[in-house]
């Protein structure tokens, strides 16, 4: 069971113990806001564990290529140690290169494709420029390879530095979408009964639904706020820093 569906029961149980049908609606309706919220938050961490992945691939196979192996089955090796196989978000990409690796394929194009198939593996494109900057022209693959991992740690600095700049933000807006509900148990323990009034009378209900509203347009207008501080969609691990080094 997906953990949205959660939201069901919940109203459910809210309805039954207001007597009022609205909490059951209102759980159903927010099944699906939750699992985009869900979805979304399940691809960023598969993201940022992709670009992980792909910077530490480049780590390894930068220290089998300076020990003398060579690419093709250095590249093949350390997808096959690394466990990419294993991981949903890698394993399409895993069969992609290991492919190329042992079975003389072109191995940029391999990268170019892997880099493709989700966001995690982006840095892959810039792997599959110096490979094929170190097959034309001989350059060196290792430090190649070195300056992309050095890219992708130092976004991924960024990206936590962000993150915790942002954290205050974040819980001040969940506070503050939460004060309505501690009014409501305030005015409960005082001995009003402001559920009956907001479930079960017009006043009430007009009042509900302008809350409800008002409420979503904030959190909505927060979260755009965020987004737009962390950048939109991000570009490519590595390729601000490194295109400079591929013209050359």
């Amino acid at each position: 069971m997906r953990p949205e569906v959660a939201c069901v029961p919940v109203g459910v149980a809210a309805g039954l113990a207001t007597a009022s049908l609205v909490p059951v609606l209102a759980g159903l309706a927010a099944v699906g806001p939750a699992g985009r919220a869900l979805r979304r938050r399940a691809e960023r961490a598969a993201a940022e564990r992709g670009a992980a992945a792909v910077g530490a691939l480049c780590v390894t196979l930068a220290g089998d290529l300076r020990a003398g192996r060579p690419p093709h089955a250095a590249l093949a090796d350390a997808v096959d140690s690394a466990g990419w196989a294993h991981m949903p978000e890698l394993a399409s990409a895993a069969g992609l290169l290991c492919s190329a690796a042992r079975f003389g394929g072109d191995v940029p194009q391999a990268l170019r494709a892997a880099s493709g198939r989700n966001e995690g593996t982006r840095g892959l494109a810039a792997v599959a420029a110096c490979w094929q900057v170190a097959v034309d022209g001989g350059a060196g693959l290792a430090a190649a390879l070195d300056r992309v991992a050095a890219a992708l740690r130092a976004e991924a600095d960024q990206r936590d530095d962000l993150r915790a700049q942002l954290a205050g933000p974040r819980s001040t807006a969940v506070l503050l979408a939460l004060l309505p509900l501690f009014g409501v148990v305030l005015g409960a323990g005082l001995g009003a009964d402001p559920s009956r009034v907001l479930l079960h009378t017009l006043p009430g209900l007009v009042c509900l639904a302008l809350g409800v509203a008002l409420e979503w347009g904030g959190l909505a207008w927060t979260a755009r706020i965020i987004r737009v501080a962390e950048g939109g969609r991000p570009k490519p691990p590595g390729s601000a820093r490194l295109g400079g080094r591929r013209a050359s």
